[in-house]
């Protein structure tokens, strides 16, 4: 217990880059590399008001790319008063053209797109964009309108074959704009663009590191929770080890640690965690073996967002059960225990429609699917944080190796890896079959080259095979390796033919009722990894 002397402390707020979205499907994106430069950056929705987002007091604002034209009815628009506020601003792509528009320069659909691989002729070599990068570049566009005139007071900085505008800078105003992305890979210099554009243009210092990023929370998480108590939501992942570790750091032992076996889990999980977890923090762990539970409020359902749901609801229930039992053992002197820690991460926000101003894509276990009468106060230290940025945390408290570069799992579990209702018999079978694919992925040395591999049954679907020199009518699994660097964006990872074949024969000679294996190359977007 923290002594009453101990008043909590405001937390440091970051110097901070907002990107405003125009609905670009790389404004996640946009955000990250920024972070990779080492400052911290946010996404807001174009239907902010200007007043609203100055008010934020943002060292710089970028204006992301957007399907739109700005001639077309209804586009989304940017407030002139913007570019007058003294805050240092770089558009990009359709947010380049915003910003030519509202300056006074042109912007015609002159019928000359772009789209993928173009060259880049930079005019200006010694720019504060792009000061040091090669005359001519590889950038990556994607537009049908272009920048004809730039406004006045603006040098054009750099051209295309075809766009006579490509960017354009005003270093008085700080302002700055290029027609391209240059936070895809293949812009080739396009980090280094922003890079100029935060540290020259903007004038910030790269401040944004895993010390920084601890000691912040670290400072956030005793504000919050002053002298309380609180209780973690622990999974064994890296995302609930890691907001565990940032709590005990701040609170101590006023930090209780809950791990709810749903019965959820893949082979062997459950035992790691209470192996690997306790050896590395100290914390004390307490496991509540609620399988019953939850397969009886899973029963008969099939909708994706009702099991999310209730895997939510049952969590938060089981939690407040372990409240009373925490309280009951502490007597009568003891304290309540008001707050929840969960491993919530920033994709899992956006995704679930917050942030944005984007659509619900799904509603993640612990954003959406939370029951409206919660009895806890949340405390969600990595809210913040892209997946990447949180194992540099995790190693910044000495989490192990084991822990924090752990392949991401759901926390609602293998039950949204089956399609169809979740049976403890269907669960036992994909557990088989997932094992299968860890113990393959792990002897071919891939567990760090791929994302994830999510294992799916299709439990609704029964396929016709041969097994046994007899036809059988089991089910079908698919396998969804993929690479990613946040989950806000995936590419199918390309497994060799060899590991897929072992892998396949594996499972369907090992694990009975399944006699079909397929391979889901989809990327992200339009699939999102998990197929529910």
């Amino acid at each position: 217990m923290a002594s009453a002397s101990t008043a909590p402390s405001t937390p440091p707020q970051p110097d901070t880059v907002l990107v405003v979205d125009f609905g670009a499907q790389y404004a996640q994106l946009i955000a990250r590399r920024v972070r990779e430069a080492r400052v911290y950056s946010e996404i807001v929705p174009s239907t902010t008001p200007v007043a609203e987002i100055l008010a934020r007091r943002p060292k710089a604002i970028i204006l992301s790319g957007g399907p739109s034209s700005v001639y077309e009815e209804g586009a989304p628009g940017i407030d002139r008063a913007l570019f007058e506020a003294g805050v240092p601003v770089l558009g990009i792509c359709y947010g380049f053209q915003l910003m030519a528009q509202a300056l006074g320069g042109r912007v015609d659909n002159t019928g000359a797109r772009e789209y993928g691989r173009t060259r880049l002729s930079v005019r200006r070599p010694g720019s504060t964009l792009f000061e040091g990068t090669p005359a001519e570049q590889q950038s990556w566009m994607s537009h049908g309108d272009a920048c004809s005139a730039a406004p006045e007071g603006f040098a054009v900085t750099a051209t295309t074959a075809t766009v006579p505008v490509a960017a354009f800078e005003d270093d008085e105003r700080r302002l700055y704009g290029v027609q391209y992305h240059p936070e895809v890979m293949h812009s080739t210099h396009g980090q280094q663009v922003l890079e100029h554009f935060l540290y020259r243009g903007a004038g910030l210092t790269p401040t944004w590191t895993a010390g920084s990023i601890a000691e912040e929370q670290i400072a956030a998480i005793r504000a919050q929770i002053g002298d309380g108590r609180a209780i973690c939501a622990l999974s064994g992942g890296v995302d609930s080890a890691v907001a565990a570790a940032l709590v005990n750091r701040a609170i101590g032992d006023r930090l209780s640690c809950v791990y709810v076996d749903h019965g959820l889990m893949r082979k062997g999980e459950t035992e790691q965690v209470e192996k690997d977890f306790v050896a590395a923090t100290g914390v004390s762990l307490t496991v509540v073996d609620a399988a019953d539970r939850f397969l009886t409020a899973l029963a008969g359902v099939t909708d994706p967002e009702q099991k999310r749901k209730i895997i939510g609801r049952e969590f938060i229930r089981v939690f407040e059960q372990a409240q009373a039992e925490l309280l009951a053992e502490a007597g009568a002197a003891g304290e309540p225990v008001a707050f929840l820690v969960q491993g919530t991460l920033y994709p899992d926000v956006v995704e679930s429609g917050g942030g944005t101003g984007t659509a619900n894509i799904k509603s993640h276990h612990n954003v959406g699917g939370l029951p409206d009468d919660l009895e806890f106060e949340l405390v969600e230290p990595l809210r913040r944080l892209f997946k990447d940025e949180v194992r540099m945390v995790g190693q910044e408290l000495g989490l192990p190796e084991e822990i924090v570069q752990r392949q991401p799992f759901p926390g609602p579990g293998l039950a949204i890896r089956i399609i169809g209702e979740v049976t403890r018999e269907r669960l036992d079978t994909l557990r088989e079959a997932d094992a299968i694919v860890r113990a393959e992925l792990t002897a071919a040395g891939l567990d760090r080259e791929i994302w994830q591999c999510p294992v799916v049954l299709l439990a609704d679907i029964r396929s016709v095979g041969v097994q046994g020199d007899g036809r059988s009518y089991g089910h079908p699994v698919v396998l969804r390796p993929v690479s990613s660097e946040d989950a806000m964006t995936a590419d199918f990872s390309r497994l060799p033919y060899d590991l897929l074949s072992a892998i396949a024969t594996r499972i369907t000679n090992g694990v009975p009722g399944i006699n079909r294996v397929a391979l889901d190359v989809t990327s992200k977007p339009p699939g999102t990894i998990e197929w529910e």
